[in-house]
C-alpha cells in the first residue's frame, strides 16, 4: 500500500472518531432535551390541577365572604335594633328612677286601668309562675330587663285587686 493511501486511511478514521464522538455527544443532548420536555409537560400538569384548585378555592372563599357578609349583615341590623331600644330605655330610665315609688305604682295602675278600662268584666287574677332567670330587685333594672327580652308584662295580683303592698 502507499503511503497516500495509508494517510487517507488514517484521516478518514479520525474523521469517523470525530462523527462518533460527535454523535455521542449529540444523543446525550436529545436526552436531556426530552428529559426536560417530559418534566416540562409534567410541571405543565401540575400547574393546571393547581390552578383548579385555586379557582376551587377562591369559589369556596367567595361563599364563604358572601354568607359571612350576610350574617354579619343581619347582626348589624339586630344590634341597630337593640341599640335604639336601649336609647329609648336610657331616655326612659331618669324618669324612673326619679320617680317617687308610690308615683310610679300609681302611674302603673292608670296604664293598668287604661287597658283593662275596654274590658267588660275583671278576670280573677292567675297564679304567677316562677321565672326561669333570676329578675334584678328594682323597677328600673325590671323595666329594662323585661323591654330588653320583650317578655309581656304581667300585672301584679295586688295591682288587680285594689290592694296596696
Amino acid at each position: 500500500m502507499s503511503l497516500i493511501a495509508i494517510a487517507m486511511n488514517l484521516l478518514l478514521a479520525v474523521l469517523l472518531a470525530a462523527a462518533l464522538f460527535m454523535g455521542w455527544r449529540l444523543n446525550r443532548r436529545l436526552k436531556a432535551l426530552r428529559d426536560s420536555h417530559e418534566g416540562f409537560a409534567q410541571a405543565v400538569a401540575e400547574l393546571d390541577a393547581a390552578a383548579r384548585r385555586a379557582e376551587q378555592g377562591l369559589a369556596d372563599l367567595r361563599a364563604a365572604t358572601d354568607e359571612a357578609a350576610e350574617t354579619l349583615s343581619d347582626r348589624i341590623e339586630k344590634a341597630r335594633q337593640l341599640s335604639q331600644r336601649l336609647d329609648r330605655q336610657l331616655k326612659d330610665g331618669p324618669a324612673l328612677r326619679d320617680e317617687d315609688p308610690d308615683e310610679a305604682e300609681r302611674a302603673a295602675e292608670r296604664r293598668l286601668g287604661a287597658l283593662l278600662s275596654g274590658a267588660h268584666e275583671l278576670r280573677p287574677a292567675r297564679p304567677r309562675a316562677e321565672p326561669a332567670r333570676p329578675r334584678p330587685a328594682s323597677r328600673m333594672g325590671r323595666a329594662f330587663d323585661e323591654d330588653l327580652f320583650d317578655e309581656p308584662e304581667r300585672p301584679t295580683p295586688g295591682v288587680l285587686r285594689g290592694d296596696r303592698r
